[in-house]
């Protein structure tokens, strides 16, 4: 196991360990709410993650009862006293919202476990990774009409291309917040599970999702994000390469050897 950190103090810690790297949020006492010293840490782990060939799977989860309240009110209500929002908001976002691109761009399995509440960004984080593991008493809230925003942290990023325009408007207009339950139908949730189990089978999903290849991992991540805004010949191509190199892997040759042995 490895650890890019030397103190538990830090605002998000990352562990590493064999084929499976963990980013904890670590404001327990704020919920794990964002503000600049999370978001700037996070844009770095995000980077070591990115930068590591070994890592094939990146869990997110919180520390202590929330998965994340979002943004953090007390320096979004501190910067409206003082009218320095767009300052304030716009620095801690672009470093909030690197991390997010590389979340999408890295070419390995993203998986949010989702303990407690995950509220405006930290509700977009949620959906933002790739796939989502949930405690069943997890709740989900939009949070953002309610004090007269609109989304940000990748929120639509995550979820309209999942449950479509109608259900995010009203996802995001109409609705106070919803159960594990019901992100699990509508598509957003992979897999809901028992509060007291939440970690053990994070680690099981984690472990089975690392045992894909590296290229297959890489390569079906990238064609699925792209396949809504690419046209069909582009995106055909893409298929082509992306299939014709994982092909070239030893991990190929292995597996189909293994596969076709059997068959005989």
């Amino acid at each position: 196991m490895s650890t890019s950190d030397d103190t538990a103090a830090a605002p998000a810690l990352l562990r590493i360990e064999g084929a499976i790297a963990t980013i904890t949020l670590n404001r327990p006492s704020a919920f794990n709410s964002i503000n600049l010293a999370i978001a700037q840490r996070l844009e770095q782990l995000g980077a070591e993650v990115e930068r590591s060939d070994a890592v094939r799977v990146l869990v997110i989860e919180g520390e202590g009862r929330a998965f994340s309240a979002g943004g953090d009110l007390q320096t979004i209500g501190a910067a409206a006293a003082n009218d320095t929002i767009a300052p304030v908001v716009g620095e801690l976002l672009k470093h909030y919202h690197a991390f997010i691109e590389t979340l999408r761009r890295m070419p390995k399995i993203v998986l949010s476990s989702v303990n407690g509440s995950a509220a405006g960004a930290g509700m977009g984080l949620a959906f933002v990774a790739d796939l989502c593991i949930a405690a069943e008493d997890a709740r989900f809230t939009p949070a953002y009409a309610k004090i007269g925003v609109s989304p940000d942290g990748g929120s639509t990023v995550g979820m309209v291309g999942t449950v479509g325009t109608r259900r995010a408007l009203q996802i995001f207009l109409a609705e106070d917040s919803f159960t594990a339950q019901q992100a699990y139908e509508w598509g957003l949730v992979a897999r809901v599970v028992p509060a007291a189990e939440l970690k053990a089978q994070t680690r099981k999903f984690a472990e089975r999702l690392a045992q894909n290849a590296p290229a297959a991992i890489g390569g079906t991540k990238s064609l699925v994000y792209q396949a809504a805004v690419t046209p069909v010949k582009q995106q055909l191509d893409a298929e082509e390469a992306g299939i014709i190199g994982a092909m070239l892997t030893d991990e190929f040759r292995v597996a189909v050897k293994k596969f076709t042995s059997k068959a005989k």
